[in-house]
């Protein structure tokens, strides 16, 4: 007896976790990181909190400084990072970022591992922006806009990409200790 009950929660948890909003609304959008590696975003986030912001490799406006925030949050929260938090960069420009550009501007950026930079088909990557609300019809044109989300309890929150490190990393913060019975504010 005991054991039919543990199969049957064995099957009544990714049910579960498969009816999450998360996995829904993120379902399906699988892209390649800096290694070439399929990377599905869901499974980016799934239990953990995410930040996210689109780029584009060779922008010399405000990538660069958003890159610089992501280095804030990355050192900020190194005992964390892969963990219970994963940063993500989407390309815009996915006919010219690609994986091994990709890699070579992490490197650059230091990121460590629990941070990814993603790319693929413009297809796949239009659809992931559009999912994110950050799509773009040109490079140039892409948002300065973070998302910050904690896919355990639900809250997301956005952040201006060119506000002070510290700013973001307070959001970052709030989102990532979130436990659920706090209020948004």
């Amino acid at each position: 007896m005991k054991t039919i009950t543990l199969v049957a929660l064995l099957f009544a948890i990714p049910i579960f976790a498969a009816d999450s909003p998360s996995a829904k609304y993120f379902a399906n959008l699988t892209l390649v990181d800096q290694d070439g590696h399929a990377t599905d975003l869901y499974t980016l986030m799934k239990g953990r909190t995410i930040v996210i912001n689109s780029f584009f490799a060779s922008c010399t406006g405000s990538c660069p400084v958003m890159t610089g925030t992501f280095n804030a949050i990355q050192e900020r929260f190194a005992d964390r990072l892969g963990k219970d938090l994963v940063l993500v960069s989407i390309t815009v420009d996915p006919k010219n970022d690609t994986s091994a550009k990709l890699k070579s501007y992490a490197s650059g950026a230091k990121a460590v591992a629990g941070r990814y930079f993603l790319t693929g088909s413009k297809e796949q990557v239009d659809a992931a922006l559009k999912r994110i609300g950050q799509y773009a019809e040109s490079p140039e044109q892409h948002t300065n806009v973070m998302i910050v989300g904690n896919e355990k309890t639900g809250l997301w929150k956005k952040a201006f990409g060119l506000a002070k490190p510290e700013e973001i990393v307070e959001i970052v913060r709030s989102v990532l200790d979130d436990d659920g019975t706090t209020p948004a504010r």
